[in-house]
């Protein structure tokens, strides 16, 4: 269960060359799960979602701020459900607003339609470049919202009016936010240059499931037709394709032997291909994936190169396992990120374990391998970064410690436990 004071920063200390043995479930998906969480506002029935991640910390983040408008929460840990009933929503001003999720933007919809005006912190979350917010407001105003930006929150007034919506940029946090907000009025709502990931899908699925009629063309234009009064539900999120991923890599690189179930194969098609091009040959079936060090080819990861993209190529989430992977590879590999080209924070602290092995510019990583990795003492940058640096200190000789390790546990669900189910040792600090 996750700790009451998962706010407060710890510090993971960590015995390298232990090699995991047993199996991991992959939890539903983070990027899915705190978006179903908003879009259970825009009903005052109950809502229960399956499959839900419900020890990852940006979930416990949401819920916070969702109690104090006065949402009912229940979290059932055991069987990963988490129920909610939205029929009392309150906008009041709070004293604090310190909220480090990105997504605090999903949540005025629902505040709007009961109140006619809504307050949300400003987004946080990773720093991973330029990840504004001006597109959100571009939402809200082409749907008749008028929007002040206050010192310590966002506040939107108005009610939210059908419209149509060309985004400049393909847009995830965008696509979902028009969905929502065009999802509890009644009308029909256009948006063009949209980004349908898996994640969006589910939030699509979600709701249809409510009483909405979206109809979508391509990956990139939505058609939605809302409703006032929508009903309740039950809906199962979809599995975490970069949870998946992660593990996949990590038996690779540790030489260990993983059974890792519950994978979304349908969602990570073009992942696979890379993986095999890699030299893995993966054993799976319909649901799972079981990997050990009999799994490379020739005994050895070969090196590649990939260009990291939008869905359902590899997507920037991905580029830091990838990396990791590289530095095992047998030769020169490359990875170009040019729709997150500023996501090569973690590489300064990833390469502590590999000195001289990585180089770097805007958009470009070079990897030299096979990298023989050594302890070292390094921080956390982001979420999906400090993952593959708490893996990097796994599979490292001596002991090394990693900082503020909240950064992982804010994206991977029951990370600790899952840990000591494939029998690794860690120790905890509280910093």
């Amino acid at each position: 269960m996750i700790d009451a004071d998962y706010r407060k920063k710890k510090t993971m200390q960590v015995r390298g060359g232990q090699y995991p043995e047993g199996s991991v479930k992959i939890s539903g998906a983070k990027n899915a799960a705190t978006r179903l969480m908003a879009a259970s506002l825009l009903t005052q029935e109950r809502v229960t979602l399956y499959n839900f991640p419900t020890e990852i910390v940006d979930v416990r983040y949401k819920s916070d701020f969702m109690k104090e408008m006065g949402v009912n929460l229940i979290f059932d840990n055991q069987n990963s459900m988490l129920t909610i009933h939205a029929d009392q929503i309150r906008s009041a001003v709070l004293r604090n607003y310190a909220y480090p999720i990105r997504t605090t933007y999903l949540l005025v919809a629902g505040q709007l339609n009961r109140n006619g005006v809504a307050r949300i912190p400003y987004p946080g979350g990773c720093k991973i470049g330029h990840r504004k917010y001006d597109l959100h407001l571009m939402v809200w105003e082409s749907m008749g919202c008028k929007v002040t930006e206050k010192e310590t929150y966002i506040e939107v007034k108005g009610q939210l009016k059908p419209s149509e919506i060309n985004f400049p940029i393909s847009t995830i946090g965008g696509t979902e936010n028009a969905l929502i907000c065009g999802a509890g009025i009644e009308g029909t709502t256009i948006v063009k240059n949209a980004y349908i990931s898996p994640e969006v899908y589910c939030l699509i699925g979600f709701l249809r499931n409510i009483g909405v009629d979206i109809k979508t063309t391509g990956n990139s234009f939505i058609r939605i037709t809302g409703k006032k009064h929508l009903k309740g539900a039950n809906f199962s999120v979809i599995s975490d394709r970069i949870e998946a991923l992660t593990w996949i890599v990590f038996g690779a690189v540790s030489g260990g032997s993983i059974i890792i179930e519950n994978v979304p194969f349908s969602f990570m098609e073009t992942p696979f291909i890379h993986l095999k091009e890699s030299g893995l040959d993966i054993y799976k079936n319909s649901n799972n994936v079981y990997i050990n060090k009999h799994c490379m080819v020739n005994s050895a990861i070969q090196p590649f190169e990939i260009a990291c993209g939008t869905y359902p190529g590899v997507i920037s989430d991905m580029q830091p396992f990838f990396t990791l992977l590289g530095l095992k590879a047998h030769g020169i590999s490359r990875i170009y990120d040019y729709r997150y080209p500023e996501r090569i924070a973690y590489l300064s602290e990833l390469e502590k374990f590999c000195p001289g092995a990585l180089s770097w510019t805007s958009g470009k990583i070079r990897i030299k391998g096979p990298s023989k990795f050594q302890a070292s003492n390094v921080s956390s940058t982001d979420l999906r970064g400090s993952m593959a640096v708490v893996l990097a200190a796994l599979i490292a000789e001596g002991t090394s410690t990693i900082s503020d390790i909240g950064m992982a546990l804010r994206g991977y669900d029951k990370m600790l436990e899952k840990l000591k189910n494939l029998g690794i040792q860690y120790e905890m600090i509280k910093e």
